[in-house]
């Protein structure tokens, strides 16, 4: 049987930086994380614990891997994942990472060997081609929400179409000077929906000949009202704000209001998602079908922890305008 020790051997490491790799991956450099887990897939190794695990339960332990301390709406999400588990007795185990727009997920290249799941859902989360030759070839079924990846069952919306409802909107109530406040992306491994949103409005805006401001926050109020208070005090200043969430449209309202603005009749808002927030504060915003996506992913899901073959699904959600008093 193939032992810790022979995976050290393997990478060419310590057996306690074989540890780190698969129990504390943020610890070990990418280099080094990559050559341990190629010397796991070469040998096959199976953790004690994990084995010992593995052959005392039955399928039924799901992984749900999102930034769920920076974002409501994956909270949400899991609310749709469980509603689709019925009376089966699953255990669904939350894994909370960085948001992707700030960083890649070293947790994600060492969760199906060390993570004693039977399936896992991937929510916002890119995946390199390494992950992904890994998730296949341990045959863990694997959904990803909000991004896709050849190969792999998945649910999504158009972010483009969102920012171009949001655009056509703002156009119908006769504005002219458009801004655009998204997340700060740090991570250039793939393209997040802030970036996707703000492509279909600048699309839309360039088709009626106008071009918007954009300015990058962190995902946080306070964050986005700062930057927020610059936009609004430019000159000269935008009339309609399109922000890429709720959060960040929060701290739109917030700004206008402390720089005496009236929302919407000198500035109109309008955000992304659409949940309690958005109906408290009366914004205007493109709804996502956080519950759907979640129900959605947990069904394609069990289709393939049951057996399920065939071709892989694609499942494309829409997207809806939620008229409210910010526009």
């Amino acid at each position: 049987m193939t032992t810790i020790r022979d995976v050290a051997v393997e990478a060419g490491v310590s057996v306690s930086t074989v540890s780190l790799a698969l129990n504390a991956p943020e610890r070990v450099s990418e280099p080094t994380r990559r050559r341990v887990l190629a010397a796991v897939d070469a040998l096959g190794f199976v953790p004690k614990a994990d084995a010992v695990a593995r052959a005392r339960r039955g399928a039924g332990r799901i992984g749900v891997l999102a930034a769920f301390s920076a974002y409501r709406s994956a909270a949400r999400r899991v609310n749709g994942v469980m509603s689709a588990t019925g009376s089966r007795p699953l255990e669904i185990v939350l894994f909370d990472q960085e948001s992707s727009a700030r960083s890649a997920s070293p947790l994600l290249a060492s969760l199906p060997v060390t993570g004693r799941l039977d399936g896992i859902i991937l929510v916002s989360r890119p995946l390199d081609d390494a992950v992904a030759t890994r998730l296949r070839d341990l045959r863990l079924p694997t959904v990803l929400v909000d991004v896709r990846h050849s190969g792999f069952d998945s649910v999504h919306t158009d972010d483009e179409a969102g920012g171009r409802l949001a655009a056509g909107h703002l156009l119908s109530r006769g504005h002219a000077r458009f801004a655009f406040l998204g997340e700060e992306q740090r991570s250039d491994r793939y393209v997040s929906p802030s970036q996707r949103r703000l492509a279909g409005f600048r699309t839309a805006l360039a088709e009626a000949g106008h071009t918007p401001v954009v300015r990058l926050a962190r995902h946080e109020v306070g964050q986005a009202l700062a930057t927020a208070r610059e936009l609004l005090a430019a000159e000269p200043r935008p009339t309609a704000v399109f922000a890429a969430d709720d959060t960040l449209a929060a701290g739109v309202m917030r700004a206008a209001h402390e720089l005496g603005l009236a929302v919407p009749a000198d500035v109109a808002v309008v955000g992304f998602d659409d949940g309690e927030l958005a109906e408290a504060l009366g914004l205007t915003t493109v709804r996502q079908p956080l519950e759907e996506s979640g129900r959605a992913a947990m069904e394609l899901l069990l289709r393939r922890i049951d057996g399920g073959t065939g071709a892989v699904r694609e499942i494309m959600l829409r997207l809806e305008l939620t008229v409210r008093g910010s526009t």
